[in-house]
């Protein structure tokens, strides 16, 4: 296996040796020889659920089993799988198992298995992906910033360019970049910027953020198809890219002026920070 699947691999097996743990992401990333940041991000892209979702469904996995098979209290079971209380532990219980931890104990009682992620190798590949590796100046934007939780992001940032577009901030910033940040951890600061201007004012509820110079993995892309290609870019590329490894803790998206006769064939890049390997 690459080191980059063994990592990952690893990163899963410390997950499950920790369920009863206080599971710090980073050293879960350190695992996996990558930032949390980019942890994260890499994980829900593949995975199609965040490292906080695994945990939790992992652990109220086990804490029904432990229920269905001893007479262990409920506030036990609860303490050990990381709930403050007994009340916090029966919602998370119920919304994922559908019955109330107690009714976990009766006999036939139908409980939700989900199971633990494994790395199986198998035959991928074999599509074209344009990609080119340039260096980069240092360059600065200026823009509306919005904090995001891995959780949610997919279904949350398409909104926060609706409500930008909607509500005339179009008119102050266009939409050159979507640029993602790490901020704290299991959160990132999403910008939706154009390059800064320096001689212009910067506007209230507006910033300015600066990336520094490096090299990048450039992805060429359209809008319709810039997910496809970001899946790719983590599931294919990167782990097959032996000569790199990622660099800092943030990616850009860039947008080419929009196509008139159809925007979903605009033109726009993924900008993939990496370093040397």
């Amino acid at each position: 296996m690459s080191s980059w699947t063994e990592g990952l691999q690893d990163a899963i097996e410390y997950m499950e040796g920790n369920l009863t743990d206080d599971i710090r992401v980073k050293d879960i990333a350190d695992k996996a020889y990558v930032s949390e940041y980019h942890f994260q991000r890499i994980f829900s892209v593949l995975c199609g659920f965040s490292v906080a979702e695994y945990i939790r469904n992992r652990r109220l996995t086990l804490a029904a089993r432990e229920l269905a098979g001893s007479e262990t209290k409920v506030i036990d079971v609860a303490i050990k799988y990381g709930y403050d209380s007994p009340d916090s532990f029966a919602r998370a219980f119920t919304r994922f198992h559908g019955i109330t931890p107690s009714a976990a104990r009766e006999k036939g009682a139908l409980l939700r298995d989900f199971a633990p992620i494994k790395i199986i190798l198998s035959l991928e590949g074999g599509t074209m992906m344009d990609y080119r590796i340039e260096e980069k100046a240092a360059f600065t934007v200026m823009g509306r910033k919005r904090n995001f939780s891995n959780e949610n992001a997919y279904q949350e940032i398409p909104k926060f360019w609706l409500e930008h577009m909607n509500d005339g901030g179009r008119e102050i910033v266009c939409g050159m970049y979507g640029l993602c940040i790490d901020s704290e951890g299991s959160k990132f600061d999403y910008l939706i910027a154009d390059n800064y201007i320096p001689w212009k004012d910067i506007p209230d509820g507006y910033e300015t953020r600066t990336l520094p110079a490096g090299t990048w993995a450039v992805f060429p892309c359209k809008m319709n198809n810039l997910q496809d290609i970001n899946t790719k870019m983590w599931k294919e590329w990167l782990p097959n890219c032996k000569d790199y490894k990622l660099g800092g803790n943030y990616n850009v998206e860039m947008y080419a002026p929009p196509c008139e006769e159809d925007i979903t064939e605009s033109n726009c890049e993924i900008w993939l920070p990496i370093e040397k390997a």
